[in-house]
């Protein structure tokens, strides 16, 4: 195999979730945030439709955030755990940044709502190799709140959240994967 190709595949085995309690605090600078975002918009999309949407929320505004998060999980569950709520309020202290993962649905609708979902999840994905290459963790969380993201910040008409992107430096090694064989998940018809 060649080498760019090597490198290539050894990136994507390296992609992990890096969780927010692994985050260090040191910030992540804004020309590698924009690298992640310019990455996000590379993916593949039917009919041109581009449908991801970003919202970067950083320093008192991604704090406030989590406690936003933290106040609506506290309204809409009957029997809360304050360890889940002071949890949301925690992931977004420790990260150094929040991305709101938001799809824009195709105003004539002629792409059916599965092929925009699939295109913001390999936007994501763009985003997750290039964090992973920078030495960013992240971590894409949909939590039952998701659907209330519109009450913190304004989302465009026909705009809805599809996850939490939470990013952050890291310090600690990340664990090997070690995926069940491709060979038991392919069949080959010739």
């Amino acid at each position: 195999m060649k080498k760019s190709t090597l490198n290539t595949l050894e990136l994507i085995k390296s992609r992990r979730s890096i969780m927010p309690h692994q985050f260090n605090n040191q910030s992540i600078e804004d020309n590698h945030i924009n690298l992640i975002l310019e990455a996000a918009n590379w993916a593949p999309t039917h009919k041109k439709t581009e449908p991801w949407r970003y919202k970067v929320l950083k320093n008192g505004f991604k704090d406030n955030f989590g406690e936003f998060l933290g106040e609506k999980y506290k309204e809409i569950t009957p029997n809360f755990s304050k360890f889940k709520s002071n949890r949301l309020i925690e992931k977004a202290k420790k990260s150094s940044v929040i991305i709101l993962i938001c799809m824009q649905r195709d105003p004539n609708e002629s792409v059916p709502e599965w092929e925009e979902i699939a295109s913001v999840s390999m936007s994501v994905q763009n985003m997750w190799l290039m964090a992973t290459n920078l030495k960013i963790g992240a971590y894409w969380s949909s939590p039952k709140l998701i659907n209330l993201i519109g009450e913190y910040i304004p989302l465009d008409k026909g705009e809805k959240c599809l996850g939490i992107f939470y990013m952050g430096k890291f310090s600690e090694k990340t664990a090997y994967r070690n995926p069940t064989l491709i060979e038991d998940k392919v069949k080959w018809f010739e």
